[in-house]
């Protein structure tokens, strides 16, 4: 090897190694959003300048970094455990977006007036999270056959990166997939069972309100090694149990709607069809042009 192979040798080596990444804002002002073209089986990376879009298959740093999407085959992707926008698009006003988030609500789902409004701003709010200290969680109580999947199923469909889970859960992948993409839980059967995985389930909820307030969870290494790490469990949640939490502060984080104390409406579609999830991936494309142009916005 010549010399000037040497060199180009250790430059190649010294290229830092890419980052995956389900979203980023970046120090120049431009604002990066993982998207997925399910037609076409292919994520990207939506990037914002401030005034236009564009889908890049990877974005350059400044300090010679990359970042690329996670892949289309990623189980959580393909599965569609976590949705996700395909491309920014087009919304109109903020009075047209909450109305159109209000009647796509209103056409799956049975629920009082107030708390149909209130989650219609829930849904826009969890696009904006980040921008806020604090927030608050949304969670149906009722018995079996009350509506709370269907209310799970559609309003979690509209939020940001929403991932769903059950009670039926172990603990550790939620802790994992909130640290990784930040998005919004979405849980169903939220009574656990069991005493530590109740214990694991609150440490999430209670400090997953407020930033900055991560739990720290200690894992093995290769080597057998315990290595403490900091888990970032801050976002949007929507919540179905059957009861409450005996956890009073945990309880005061909630806004609660009580289900099953009507008849449902006629009008209600039994089933979720193929138009459902076609105007769900429709609204959080309008959704991520929305978070584009508002996140950091000050009022």
């Amino acid at each position: 090897m010549d010399h000037r192979q040497e060199e180009r040798s250790g430059a190649s080596s010294a290229i830092p190694k890419p980052l995956r990444t389900s979203a980023a804002v970046l120090g120049d002002g431009r604002m990066v959003e993982l998207v997925y073209d399910h037609n076409r089986r292919r994520t990207s990376l939506a990037v914002w300048t401030g005034q236009t879009w564009t889908l890049e298959p990877s974005v350059r740093l400044d300090t010679g970094a990359e970042l690329i999407p996670y892949p289309a085959d990623n189980n959580l992707i393909r599965n569609e455990v976590l949705l996700l926008p395909s491309r920014p698009q087009e919304y109109g006003s903020e009075a047209e977006l909450v109305a159109e988030i209000q009647a796509f609500i209103h056409r799956y789902v049975d629920i009082s007036p107030r708390f149909e409004r209130i989650a219609s701003h829930y849904v826009l709010f969890s696009w904006l999270f980040d921008s806020f200290n604090e927030l608050p969680y949304l969670r149906l109580r009722g018995d079996y056959g009350s509506g709370k999947t269907r209310f799970l199923l559609t309003v979690g469909a509209l939020c940001y990166k929403p991932f769903f889970a059950s009670g039926a859960s172990t603990v550790s992948p939620i802790f994992h997939i909130l640290d990784a993409f930040r998005g919004t839980l979405i849980l169903d059967e939220a009574d656990f069972r069991f005493s530590d995985e109740k214990a694991e389930l609150v440490k999430i909820l209670n400090n997953g309100n407020m930033r900055g307030m991560p739990v720290l969870r200690t894992e093995v290494t290769r080597n057998g090694e315990f290595n403490p790490r900091a888990f970032h469990v801050y976002g949007p949640k929507i919540v179905a149990t059957r009861g409450h939490y005996q956890d009073r502060a945990l309880e005061s984080r909630f806004i609660t709607e009580e289900m099953g104390a009507r008849r449902l409406r006629p009008d209600i579609p039994i089933s979720l069809t193929e138009d459902y999830k076609a105007a769900a991936l429709q609204l959080r494309n309008k959704l991520l042009l929305y978070r584009f142009r508002n996140h950091g916005r000050k009022a």
